[in-house]
């Protein structure tokens, strides 16, 4: 049987678009969440709106892992039998340990992968992988495709509202200060994924109506040609998400808005009510 030249993998932080659900050579290892004792699979023991019912009858926050080495490479394993190689891009190194354990998997399996660390989450890694599918239907080679995609993460434009602060606390992601400031305060932070793909706090807002209205200012000031296409992701608060959409296009008419879910896994750590908008110039 002849294989297949290349696969794309990712993770389950990413933003699944329903063209990628729809791509036969795309494939999405999801990463795990703990309620105490009980684990289930992101996006199929769980959903996000199953994850934010969970959420409010816990005793206890819930707690995200990647799949270990192990998991990696069985799954490897099988999308080796049809394929001579693969391109894969992760959620953050600086975020999560998933990208170190899928290349440890890759040994193992002994299954030529080329690792794309994306330095962000959701559409930030959809946007690399749309960007290498174009590459490799262009006729890039996969060291071509690695070398452009390298170049172009890190550059996502991104401004994230924190739905729950005490969520990004007890995950590890915001110090005891900044959360004891917030709480205090009872704002809400926007933070951002730096070039390095770290997390950044810029700024805290107090109202929805400020909000909302801070995201429409930093995508009109940050996409001078009021073009192209920008990914809106909401956590279950999608009747906020159409209000954003209305705001950014009766501004910027030419910008082309797609609202999206973020995934159970990154609604873990940001929590109900987050909203996001990201895009590449």
């Amino acid at each position: 049987m002849t294989k297949k030249p290349i696969a794309w993998i990712t993770d389950s932080t990413a933003y699944i678009t329903e063209e990628l659900k729809q791509h036969p050579d795309f494939y999405s290892i999801p990463l795990n969440i703990h309620f105490g004792e009980k684990q289930f699979v992101d996006g199929i023991d769980l959903t996000p709106s199953q994850l934010y019912e969970n959420i409010k009858n816990a005793t206890e926050f819930p707690k995200t892992s990647q799949p270990s080495a192990g998991e990696f490479a069985e799954k490897f394993k099988q999308i080796a039998e049809n394929y001579e190689q693969a391109i894969a891009v992760h959620v953050s190194s600086e975020l999560s340990g998933t990208l170190a354990s899928s290349m440890a998997g890759a040994e193992i399996a002994d299954f030529p992968i080329t690792f794309i660390d994306s330095l962000s989450v959701s559409y930030g890694i959809t946007g690399l992988i749309q960007k290498g599918m174009k590459l490799q239907d262009s006729g890039a080679s996969v060291n071509e495709i690695k070398e452009s995609l390298d170049k172009i993460a890190g550059s996502l434009n991104n401004f994230i509202l924190i739905g729950q602060l005490e969520q990004l606390y007890k995950g590890g992601r915001m110090n005891g200060v900044q959360f004891f400031l917030g709480s205090l305060l009872k704002v809400k932070p926007v933070i951002q994924i730096t070039t390095d793909g770290k997390l950044e706090a810029i700024e805290k807002v107090r109202s929805e109506k400020k909000a909302l209205q801070y995201l429409v200012d930093k995508v009109l000031e940050r996409h001078p040609t009021k073009k192209g296409k920008i990914y809106l992701m909401q956590g279950n608060v999608l009747g906020q998400a159409e209000q954003l959409k209305k705001m950014i296009r009766d501004e910027a008419p030419g910008i082309e808005v797609e609202i999206g879910d973020i995934s159970s896994t990154l609604a873990v750590h940001a929590g109900e009510g987050t909203l996001a908008v990201l895009w590449y110039d």
